[in-house]
């Protein structure tokens, strides 16, 4: 959060504007990533030759309540926790640290004939859904090149348009990951 002060002995009346706040820029950064998501991602998923959805080679991070829903799974969860231990459950889920892990297999809220996700729009849906594949991650965007709706370039250059004039874009590939690109801003430097 930001305060606006009046400049100190001045005679203007009107106060500062306001800092772009590191808060703030994360703002930014997560809302052009979810513009081009809606704009560039989103319409080429029924059409992709490799749907996320089919979870090969992505892994879906779910809590208890999806599974439960998703899998139709009626035992309780310490039933089910069980199970899985013991290579009875799913064979595309595992536990670890509270969670579920799905890979492997297509999801069952996808729907393979018609291409689409029977519980997409609905708070249900997993977090991970809506961020991939492209997605503001601690004052960066995070951009997954497995996706063949992503292009490196025209993201950079859709982020370098909805951020303005006042930042330079970078971006960077993990080094053990390469598909796994960060997109970076510097303060774009004033000329005098």
């Amino acid at each position: 959060m930001y305060t606006v002060r009046p400049i100190p002995n001045s005679n203007r009346s009107s106060p500062m504007p306001p800092r772009t706040t590191p808060r703030r820029l994360a703002d930014k950064l997560a809302d052009a990533a979810a513009a081009y998501q809606a704009s560039v991602v989103i319409p080429h998923c029924p059409q992709c030759s490799n749907s996320c959805c089919r979870l090969d080679p992505l892994v879906l991070e779910l809590e208890w309540k999806q599974v439960r829903t998703f899998w139709r799974i009626e035992e309780p969860r310490a039933t089910f926790d069980r199970r899985l231990a013991t290579g009875q459950g799913p064979q595309e889920i595992r536990a670890a640290n509270g969670l579920y892990y799905a890979h492997g297999k297509p999801c069952p809220a996808f729907n393979e004939a018609t291409a689409s996700c029977s519980v997409y729009g609905q708070p249900i849906k997993p977090a991970g859904c809506s961020d991939f594949p492209v997605y503001e991650d601690g004052g960066v965007i995070v951009a997954d090149l497995r996706c063949e709706a992503v292009d490196r370039k025209a993201l950079t250059a859709w982020i370098a348009q909805a951020l303005g004039e006042g930042f330079r874009v970078a971006w960077s590939a993990d080094p053990e990951f390469p598909f796994l690109i960060t997109i970076s801003l510097k303060k774009a430097k004033r000329s005098t």
